[in-house]
């Protein structure tokens, strides 16, 4: 597997810049969501923001300091130059993302419930679902040490389906270590239809991200022993079971469970792109696999107490502290009404 401490540093671009240590490619979309407590089909009013799970991956990296860039294709219209607005903010570079004129942004619309929040999509034919492989032959990308993708993208298009296939087999980045987040959208596609793409698309990554709710849907894995057993491809496979913690699996070493921390639950739509940055973080900072999935739990549970796809960061003293903690400390940790000043 390639190791992401290995790539220089102090190499530039074309342009000029340093170059990103992490590449994310994915659509990222406009969201509506209607007033706290309200339900979508009784709201007069709706807010505006804006999500995307790779771009939600590289927002969260920028925040921990490191260099991110986001490839995507929008639409040439307001929600286009919002989604690029508001990535740009959080840090993350966007000189790799296209403007579509013939085809719109992705939409997507929130329904909270009280039991659940349900999405409604309108990306059918957007201009994201009209990336290609050639993304990945931009100059630009060279160094990079980490390429992150999910279960999403392959689902928009065929011509999206070939990129990531093309990422996960011909290795355009020489070097790169190749991330894949499972990410199943049952809207997107079902369950039967999805679980041999994305079992085949994981196997070929170097690192996999899956919830263990989502490994047991598409491939009927109880735990993940038997996620392992079904990946037997990747370096390293990481198995998220929701407020009860996660374990790391590497190829060549035992199994590491770190248990989650107790939160208050705000939003967990997020979460799971926040813990994949956390982890990745970890990586990139050399963190052993306890730190780098307490680093992806930390980070979850920020975005787990806020209500938006993106939440910030507190400074890395306040994630020092508790990376540190003994196991006796860190195995009640209760974060619970707690929020870090940032």
């Amino acid at each position: 597997m390639p190791t992401p401490d290995s790539r220089p540093d102090h190499a530039t671009d074309p342009a000029g810049l340093p170059p990103v240590e992490v590449a994310t490619v994915g659509e990222t979309m406009v969201v509506l969501c209607p007033t706290p407590g309200e339900q979508l089909e009784h709201a007069e009013r709706v807010a505006v923001s804006v999500g995307g799970a790779e771009s939600n991956v590289a927002g969260y990296l920028a925040r921990l300091g490191h260099r991110a860039t986001w490839v995507s294709r929008v639409g040439d219209d307001p929600f286009g130059r919002a989604v690029v607005r508001h990535v740009a903010a959080a840090g993350v570079r966007v000189d790799l993302v296209t403007v579509d004129p013939a085809a719109p942004t992705g939409l997507y619309v929130k329904d909270p419930g009280p039991a659940s929040t349900a999405v409604h999509y309108y990306r059918a034919g957007s201009a994201a679902s009209r990336l290609d492989l050639a993304v990945l032959a931009d100059p630009r990308l060279a160094g990079v040490r980490v390429l992150h993708l999910s279960g999403i993208t392959p689902a928009l298009s065929a011509s999206c389906r070939a990129l990531v296939e093309h990422a996960v087999t011909d290795r355009p980045l020489p070097g790169a270590l190749v991330s894949f987040d499972v990410n199943h959208r049952a809207r997107l596609w079902p369950a039967d239809r999805a679980a041999p793409v994305l079992r085949d698309l994981a196997d070929r990554s170097d690192l996999v991200f899956v919830g263990q709710d989502e490994a047991d849907a598409l491939w009927g894995t109880a735990d993940p022993a038997a996620v392992r057993r079904l990946l037997p491809g990747p370096e390293t496979v990481v198995v998220k079971d929701g407020a009860v913690g996660a374990t790391a699996l590497p190829r060549d070493a035992e199994p590491v469970f770190v248990p989650a921390p107790r939160v208050t639950v705000v939003e967990p739509v997020g979460a799971g792109d926040a813990f994949a940055a956390g982890y990745l973080a970890g990586l990139l900072r050399g963190l052993d696999p306890v730190r780098r999935l307490r680093l992806g739990h930390l980070v979850a549970a920020q975005a787990l107490g806020s209500s938006g796809d993106n939440a910030p960061v507190p400074p890395w003293a306040w994630f020092d502290r508790l990376l540190d903690a003994p196991v006796e400390a860190w195995s009640p940790l209760d974060l619970t009404g707690v929020r870090a000043e940032v």
